[in-house]
């Protein structure tokens, strides 16, 4: 009977603790969602969850809005705390009084979906492209950065800051057909999607354990920084990878 009862605490414990992040993401994708609603159709076509896929590699984004300022790329973070980082550092830290979680550099990773939509819509090279991380508003950002790196309540007016015409109203209709008939979201296979992530982690930590930048394959040297040692690709400021040692 105490067996019964255990195993009748333990295992909804696990459940809650497996979905419990997948739950803060939808939720945070949701609200995000929910705010883009408010800019309006005239000036601004809004496509939540899209997988674009190249070659052997897929990219989930989160939200793509696009304008006739260019293309704003949304990466949202439900996360809470302090939220510390540097702009090329590959890890980012979540930081709950004594609790502290790494997570892979949000900047990056937009980096990453903003390639894939250049492939995507290779027939308009002269779209501008916004990168946006947008975190919680329970988040405090502590991250130094020039790029946008914003809390969910200054999501809109960070977007309608660009005001510099790049695409015609016949380009803008053009290229949000093109990305909605590239989203394989339909028949979007996530543990295949979360199997090709873990190859490139990978790959990276192979040509980190190689000396090797995993950007541009050039030698990595150890340097110093005004935070202690790093090692930075020798091809910088082509390249600007640097891992924290």
């Amino acid at each position: 009977m105490e067996l019964f009862i255990l195993v009748l605490i333990i295992v909804p414990a696990i459940f809650w603790v497996f979905y419990k992040a997948k739950i803060k993401g939808v939720i945070g994708e949701k609200t995000i969602s929910s705010i883009l609603y408010f800019l309006g159709n005239s000036k601004y076509k809004v496509i939540n969850n899209v997988v674009i896929k190249n070659d052997e590699v897929t990219s989930q984004i989160d939200h793509i809005v696009i304008s006739n300022y260019g293309i704003f790329v949304i990466e949202t973070k439900n996360f809470k705390g302090w939220i510390v980082g540097g702009e090329k550092s590959e890890f980012w830290t979540q930081i709950i009084f004594k609790y502290k979680k790494k997570f892979y550099n949000p900047l990056l990773q937009n980096s990453g979906h903003i390639k894939a939509l250049k492939k995507c819509l290779v027939d308009y090279p002269h779209i501008k492209y916004y990168s946006i991380i947008v975190f919680s508003n329970n988040a405090e950002i502590k991250v130094n950065t020039s790029q946008d790196v914003i809390n969910s309540s200054q999501l809109l007016r960070t977007i309608k800051k660009y005001s510099d015409i790049n695409l015609t109203e016949t380009e803008k209709e053009k290229i949000t057909k093109k990305i909605k008939s590239s989203n394989l979201i339909d028949s979007y296979d996530k543990r295949q999607h979360i199997k090709s992530i873990k190859k490139r982690i990978n790959h990276r930590e192979k040509s980190i354990v190689a000396n090797k930048c995993p950007s541009c394959g050039c030698d990595l040297i150890k340097r110093k920084g005004k935070f202690g040692f790093f090692l930075g690709c020798a091809s910088y400021p082509k390249c600007r990878f640097i891992r924290n040692i």
